[in-house]
């Protein structure tokens, strides 16, 4: 079990309700859980995913320790361009993931 954080951004009210049921609200939008096991991480992953489908606006970024991932932390998106972690010169940095351009 790891910290979670989940932060949003111009999303519906049922948003906030039920991730305030479920982790802390630390500050305006964002939310932490200090021991949230995978499985309550994944379904909470989940509602929110099926939720941002059904009313696409704003974005949802959640950040959970994963050892197996650069900077070992993993990124989740939703609603914004996804970004990736990545080394430079022995510092992490952030950059846009490159997306499929769609064919004309």
């Amino acid at each position: 079990m790891a910290l979670v954080t989940i932060v949003t951004r111009d999303v519906a009210d049922r948003f906030h309700g039920f991730l305030a049921s479920t982790m802390l609200e630390v500050a305006p939008n964002i939310f932490c859980a200090p021991r949230l096991n995978p499985g309550v991480r994944e379904r909470i992953w989940s509602v929110l995913s099926d939720w941002h489908r059904q009313d696409a606006r704003g974005s949802v970024v959640m950040i959970c320790r994963d050892l197996n991932a650069t900077g070992g932390m993993s990124l989740s998106y939703l609603g914004i361009p996804p970004r990736e972690l990545i080394e430079l010169d022995g510092m992490w940095i952030t950059r846009r993931r490159r997306q499929a351009r769609e064919a004309p």
